[in-house]
């Protein structure tokens, strides 16, 4: 973990302070028993002794453990479970890879099927490449697309870049989160960090940052490899910070966008992108009384399909909504509302 150097000074000056603290007390308690030895026999004895006894407690009270924790704990924002939590009213389906259902404004979690079982993301994995492209990179910038962004094949999908195009990094993550492009995916990381290899470095410590060390990705779109995988719990961990970033909640709730590239012969085409989530597509309805605010899908074989979500109920209570593993899209979205009804509803 890196640490500024502000935060740096901090830590040591809080080091420092429980040594001196450990040190008075070591002194303190060797008075006690000196003076216990001394007046052994002597009817003043135990007067002294309580008297040292006293001034420790006293300084104690005055100075131990202060300014020693003044931050916040690291989960004490977080839902945070160490096992299987059953919620009345939903049964996973069996062939499930994983549940969870997190209720943010009470930090706690409803629902957790596998939550903590290795699986593969797939396209979830856009959650975290957008992440680090909101952190790191300026949404106004304007990248050139290169030959790599483009090398896809037919049935992997893309957002339409063409080699040479000139696209402002907001409407990469736009065509990123709404589209699922893996082009983008490959733009984004390049501009960044200059590598696919090296944004994937960057990818993988923050998301050790953030607790999801159960993680480990290999490449920023989720294409599949069998190195590249997380767990139902670190999504939440993950998709819980993104949803922190206004941009990021502005472009997963969107019904579409139209992004703007610029080819090399100068000429502006607009591509449209739309949510891949059925709810934000239309093709799939919310239970009555739940809105979905946004999110993101994954599917590829072993992965099967995914989709993690941020919603709310009528009072604008949040929840983070999770799947992983569903045998088709209509399992997937029949699972989601029974979980959200479940956990939110009831």
């Amino acid at each position: 973990m890196r640490y500024t150097s502000n935060e740096m000074e901090q830590r040591i000056r809080r080091r420092n302070r429980i040594r001196h603290i450990r040190r008075q007390r070591r002194i303190a308690a060797l008075l006690i028993t000196l003076v216990i030895i001394i007046g052994a026999g002597a009817a003043g004895g135990v007067l002294i002794a309580d008297q040292f006894r006293d001034h420790i407690s006293e300084y104690e009270s005055e100075n131990y453990d202060k300014v020693l924790y003044q931050g916040a704990l690291f989960a004490s924002s977080l839902c945070v479970t160490s096992g299987e939590i059953s919620l009345a009213g939903y049964e996973p389906d069996g062939e499930l890879h994983a549940a969870g259902l997190f209720d943010l404004e009470n930090q706690e979690v409803l629902c957790g099927y596998k939550l903590f079982d290795r699986v593969y993301p797939a396209s979830t994995t856009k959650i975290l490449t957008a992440y680090v492209a909101l952190k790191y990179g300026n949404m106004d910038d304007v990248v050139t697309i290169s030959a790599n962004a483009t090398n896809f094949k037919w049935d992997e999908v893309t957002s339409g870049l063409k080699t040479g195009d000139q696209v402002t990094m907001y409407d990469l993550v736009c065509g990123l989160l709404l589209h699922s492009g893996n082009d983008c995916a490959t733009a984004i990381a390049e501009h960044i960090s200059g590598s696919t290899e090296d944004f994937v470095t960057l990818m993988n410590q923050e998301a050790a940052a953030l607790g999801a060390t159960g993680t480990h990705f290999m490449n920023p779109h989720g294409l599949h490899n069998e190195n590249h995988y997380t767990t139902a719990y670190d999504l939440y961990l993950i998709f819980n910070e993104c949803i922190k970033n206004e941009i990021f909640t502005e472009i997963i709730s969107m019904d579409s966008y139209d992004g703007t590239l610029k080819g090399t012969d100068g000429k502006i085409r607009k591509e449209t992108w739309t949510p891949t989530q059925a709810y934000g597509s239309g093709e799939a309805e919310e239970p009555q009384g739940i809105r979905v605010l946004g999110g993101k899908t994954g599917t590829t074989k072993l992965a099967g399909n995914c989709v993690i979500l941020y919603d709310e109920d009528l009072e604008e209570h949040p929840y983070i909504s999770v799947i992983m593993g569903a045998d088709g899209p209509e399992m997937l979205y029949e699972q989601m509302n029974r979980l959200m009804d479940a956990g939110i509803n009831q």
